[in-house]
């Protein structure tokens, strides 16, 4: 948010805007005069109701269907692009979105190679659990920063910052690590297996994650984060 430069009643788009709270500051710190968050979530826009209003606004619907053509003055995405595939072709419909010197404001997790991911994507590949998700893959489809960097010049921005960032998370212990992923990662697995079979997966998953981590008390989890701002 600290990248997006605020302009005059802009009319500003949240992809994946979850429960609202961060969709709600952002209409407030720019001042926007009509903000559209989308989710496909139906749980979490039922927690949004309570934010709409004076310009700001709610809708369910898929990223994937989102389209537009000239419309928006920026457009804004905090960690849901990363569930997308193509982000080349995903970035360029994004484009099309914008006015002329639009903004583009989005974070994406980065940390696919962390032991948290890899051991996860390996486990899937084995019986039963591979057979039991019809042999499914999860293929990351984050780009390296310098891909953004250059697919931002590629779609015509005339500035942009792009970053990596290690956000360091303090936690009591390693046990804490397999809680932060529980809710994100492992739910891309968790949905396509039966509960008890997901409870082994998680069982057998604890005990490799953890011939890789420190037992150190408290554990120190870097968790890195592209983030990345282009102007039209």
């Amino acid at each position: 948010m600290a990248l997006v430069e605020p302009r005059p009643a802009m009319r500003v788009m949240d992809l994946g805007c979850g429960t609202g709270e961060l969709t709600r500051v952002l209409h407030q710190t720019l001042k926007a005069s009509d903000t559209l968050g989308l989710d496909s979530s139906a749980a979490m826009l039922a927690k949004s109701e309570s934010f709409a209003g004076d310009g700001l606004r709610f809708e369910r619907r898929d990223i994937r269907e989102f389209e537009s053509s000239g419309e928006y003055d920026l457009i804004f995405s905090n960690a849901a692009l990363h569930w997308l595939p193509d982000h080349e072709s995903l970035l360029e419909g994004l484009t099309c979105a914008l006015k002329p010197g639009g903004q583009l404001a989005v974070q994406v997790p980065a940390n696919d190679d962390h032991p948290t991911h890899v051991v996860a994507a390996r486990l899937a590949r084995q019986s039963p659990f591979n057979e039991a998700m019809q042999g499914y893959e999860r293929h990351w489809s984050v780009l390296k920063p310098e891909s953004y960097a250059a697919l931002l010049h590629r779609l015509g921005y005339a500035r942009q910052h792009v970053r990596l960032q290690v956000y360091g998370h303090l936690l009591d212990a390693r046990d804490g690590v397999i809680e932060w992923v529980k809710g994100t990662l492992l739910t891309d697995y968790e949905k396509r297996m039966p509960a008890e079979l997901f409870a082994q997966f998680m069982a057998d998953y604890r005990e490799r994650l953890f011939e890789q981590l420190e037992d150190a008390r408290p554990y120190f989890y870097p968790f890195k984060r592209i983030l990345f701002w282009a102007q039209r």
